[in-house]
């Protein structure tokens, strides 16, 4: 390995501990948030370079900019959600494990092309689910299921709305655009279209796995669906009543980020 790529690592590793620290203290993580977003940043940061650091905060700042700005919008439906607005290690890893992935192999292969667009379609796609999901609680529709149109309540895994839909698709296209600013392609209006559009739909995937076969439970209490398990928020304990007991909203989410990566690959380099 050589010296410059020992300092961009050990440049990495502090850039990530400085981020990670920060966010703890404002609460956007978790300890074991923070943890995981030294470990996850020191990859990208470290094994990518700059261009990749700024595709990684721009998806962990907006996210966590939305989340603080409609903190009180969102309060009504935090009850369904399996986890709040301090991300854990779970959801760090979840949302950019992949990522971290394809920032390594580009360290090893520096000249290939396609780690890059699978690691900008990863996170157009995460970004699309979370500024979906933050900005879709604004609705004044009800979301309906994205299997069948049945009308749901606010928060509902599955549940789509049309104000959710366009905020997940300019949660791609900002990745797209930014994408391209720091690491043009050779055709930068196809290219931007295309993540903006693969970003779109490994959101919808999340959403359909949301529907189908994430574990869904129900408080007897509270007679609402939910994610938690054990417990609901009313300390009641919750019933599965669909889905795959180990499919949670992490694995979810990880499903995203890896569909976003491969629809990337398949698309951008047909």
């Amino acid at each position: 390995m050589e010296k410059t790529q020992l300092l961009q690592i050990l440049f990495g590793f502090i850039l990530a501990m400085v981020i990670a620290f920060a966010a703890y203290s404002l609460k956007s993580l978790s300890k074991s948030g923070a943890l995981a977003a030294a470990f996850v940043g020191t990859t990208i940061f470290g094994m990518g370079g700059w261009q990749w650091a700024v595709i990684l905060l721009t998806f962990f700042i907006s996210s966590s900019l939305l989340t603080r700005l409609f903190g009180k919008r969102k309060s009504t439906v935090n009850e369904k959600f399996d986890k709040g607005g301090q991300r854990d290690a779970g959801q760090v890893l979840a949302n950019g494990g992949i990522s971290a992935v394809f920032a390594g192999i580009h360290f090893f292969y520096p000249s290939a092309i396609w780690p890059w667009l699978a690691f900008t379609a990863s996170m157009a796609a995460v970004n699309a689910d979370t500024w979906g999901t933050e900005l879709g609680v604004l609705s004044t529709i009800p979301p309906r299921m994205i299997t069948n149109g049945r009308p749901v309540e606010k928060g509902t895994s599955g549940g789509i709305s049309l104000v959710g839909t366009l905020a997940a698709l300019g949660g791609a296209g900002f990745i797209a655009v930014l994408a391209q600013v720091v690491h043009p392609s050779t055709e930068p209006v196809l290219t931007l279209i295309l993540i903006t559009l693969v970003g779109l739909l490994g959101a919808m995937f999340d959403s359909l796995l949301g529907a189908t076969l994430q574990a869904i439970y129900f408080c007897p209490n509270c007679q609402k669906e939910t994610e938690r398990h054990p417990l609901h928020g009313c300390g009641t304990g919750t019933i599965q009543v669909r889905g795959l007991k180990w499919l949670n909203n992490d694995l979810v989410n990880v499903g995203c980020a890896m569909a976003g990566a491969l629809l990337g690959l398949v698309v951008l380099l047909i």
